[in-house]
């Protein structure tokens, strides 16, 4: 591919570029398309550095203040004073902090001290333009890191809790058979006791059935005596000392019961049996949170981000384009037919899907993961948010499905009658957008993370319908602008956050036919161009730039692209299930 030396303007190298591509910024002037290297901050005007002598010949331009298009200063919002029509809002009176116009000045504000409107505006827009980036790309992704990690600490509380239970009842456990040994051995000491006092109570009760029986005798031998009748050798005659003698009672003892004495214990005692559970004096450690250092991150661009109406935000020069496309890896996503869209996930996880429903979950190395039938087809129905949940739409039901940890599918949105097409998860804030169509009718709505309809865009400030039937690739660029390929419509339609157009792309020699679409870093728009067989590169205006993958032989199409966090470009193709994957900035 012939490649010309580009210079665009305010970098500090050149850039080389396909012929093809027109300059990233034009001169102004009518008819005139050289580089834009200058501005007029009077007049509001790019120019090229001959349309820049020229200006200064005009006599009216002798006062212009040109400077180097980098240092230009924003155009100020143009409004009209309540008071006066005719005249601009352009100055600020610093005594009443009220914006007035010349007029005002004269009439009301006498004596008081002012500045220029349009370098307080210039300044603070570049100041928040600053803070959104420092946003998206420290405070946002740092967050979002803490709260994966307090999600792991809540999985690694549960497990460790677990083995706490575990172990209070294997304690209580061996407490339990503790008591079962101390109750048998007490109950086995008791026994033996009574037996020993049953021995003794027998013994006694043996004495006194003999002494009974020896009574027995006795008496029955009385009766005998009482009942001899001759006095010759009568015993009652003979000496009764002997034979009345009557033996004494044997003596006996009761029994000494044994005394059960219970244990002295309480609750606190068994507690100290069984251990307890205490929450350390240890002062928790505070989460790290890495220091802000813009300078550090991968993601550094070198050109000045742009807001919707054509401003920028210069940053650390440490991103340009490359001077070249180099395909760095490739690999195969097994499952899918043709790769018609690619969303990411965490690091070194890809979904990729194809026209036939098929989503697939990947890793870098072409391993599948996971597998869902959908009922999407050539468009870029899936998504993943800032969570790492993945989220798709549903055509058949009219809805938006999410599916938590890899395994629960959830509806959280009903779309109506209304088909959703594509869908993207805000980086900035997490909102859900999503193109659908309706008839030859097109639309893009706007949810917050639970689901509410918060936005619908479906005209423009004419009335004029923005999209045809077929939004069927949806992303949104830094500053908030949702960027939109209409198939039908053959174009990329952008609007601003609150949904007023910005502009429509529709191609270069041709019409395109817009496939995948994304943004990056530097607020770059990666569109697929179905007829050409290419990816174009617009900046944040729509501005064409250059052709990043091209097909020589016209036999690979690219069909989606993604850009990583490390600022690869993913190309999905028809026909293949091959992702490749590309360095195009450097």
């Amino acid at each position: 591919m012939a490649l010309s030396k580009q210079v665009f303007p305010g970098d500090v190298q050149d850039i080389q570029v396909p012929v093809i591509a027109q300059h990233y910024l034009v001169c102004g002037t009518e008819d005139c398309k050289k580089n834009c290297q200058f501005y007029c901050n009077s007049c509001h005007q790019p120019l090229c550095e001959q349309c820049r002598d020229e200006h200064h010949i005009i006599p009216e331009n002798k006062n212009h203040e040109v400077v180097p298009y980098r240092q230009r200063i924003r155009k100020l919002p143009v409004e009209k004073c309540k008071d006066h029509p005719t005249k601009d809002i352009d100055m600020i009176c610093e005594n009443c902090q009220v914006a007035v116009c010349s007029k005002c000045l004269i009439k009301d504000h006498r004596g008081h001290t002012f500045d220029d409107l349009e370098t307080i505006y210039s300044k603070n827009f570049t100041m928040c333009l600053d803070k959104i980036y420092n946003i998206n790309q420290y405070y946002l992704p740092t967050s979002q890191d803490i709260k994966r990690d307090i999600k792991e600490d809540v999985l690694k509380l549960k497990a460790f809790m677990d083995k706490i239970r575990t172990s209070i009842k294997a304690e209580a456990e061996s407490v339990k058979r503790l008591v079962e040994k101390a109750m048998s051995d007490n109950l086995e000491q008791a026994n033996e006791m009574e037996e020993t006092l049953l021995e003794k109570l027998q013994s006694q009760d043996k004495a006194y059935d003999e002494y009974n029986g020896f009574l027995e005798i006795l008496v029955k031998e009385f009766q005998d005596y009482l009942s001899y009748d001759k006095v010759q050798n009568n015993p009652i005659l003979l000496s009764l000392s002997e034979v009345l003698n009557i033996k004494p009672i044997p003596m006996s003892t009761e029994p000494v019961y044994p005394v059960f004495t219970a244990g002295q214990y309480s609750k606190n005692d068994v507690a100290k049996l069984l251990g307890t559970v205490t929450v350390p004096t240890t002062k928790p450690a505070s989460r790290k949170i890495k220091p802000i250092d813009i300078t550090s991150t991968q993601l550094k661009p070198t050109r000045k981000l742009k807001e919707a109406d054509g401003d920028e935000l210069e940053v650390n020069q440490k991103l340009s384009l490359s001077s070249s496309v180099t395909n760095v890896k490739e690999y195969k996503v097994p499952g899918v037919k043709s790769v018609y869209h690619i969303s990411g996930g965490q690091s070194g996880i890809l979904w990729a899907s194809d026209a036939s429903g098929n989503l697939v979950q990947t890793d870098l190395h072409g391993k599948q993961l996971q597998m869902i039938e959908t009922s999407g087809t050539n468009e870029g129905y899936h998504t993943v948010n800032l969570d790492g949940n993945l989220i798709f739409a549903d055509r058949t039901n009219c809805s938006v499905n999410s599916i938590t940890h890899g395994k629960t599918i959830n509806r959280f949105i009903t779309t109506e009658k209304w088909v959703p097409l594509s869908i993207h998860t805000s980086n900035l804030n997490g909102d859900i957008l999503v193109g659908m169509n309706r008839l030859l009718m097109g639309k893009v709505t706007r949810y917050n993370k639970t689901g509410n309809k918060i936005q619908s865009i479906e005209r423009d400030n004419k009335e004029q319908q923005l999209y045809k039937k077929f939004p069927h690739y949806i992303t949104e660029n830094i500053n908030g602008d949702i960027c939109v390929s209409d198939y039908s419509k053959q174009a990329v339609i952008v609007v601003n956050k609150s949904g007023e157009h910005r502009f429509s792309y529709t191609g270069q020699e041709s019409k395109i036919r817009p496939y995948g679409i994304c943004t990056d870093i530097l607020g770059h728009i990666l569109v697929c161009d179905f007829n050409s067989n290419t990816v174009h590169l617009l900046d944040q205006d729509g501005q064409f730039l250059t052709l990043l993958v091209t097909s020589q032989k016209r036999i690979e199409n690219p069909l989606c692209v993604c850009v990583d966090g490390d600022n690869n470009l993913y190309v999905g193709y028809s026909g293949t299930n091959t992702v490749k994957v590309y360095k195009y900035l450097q």
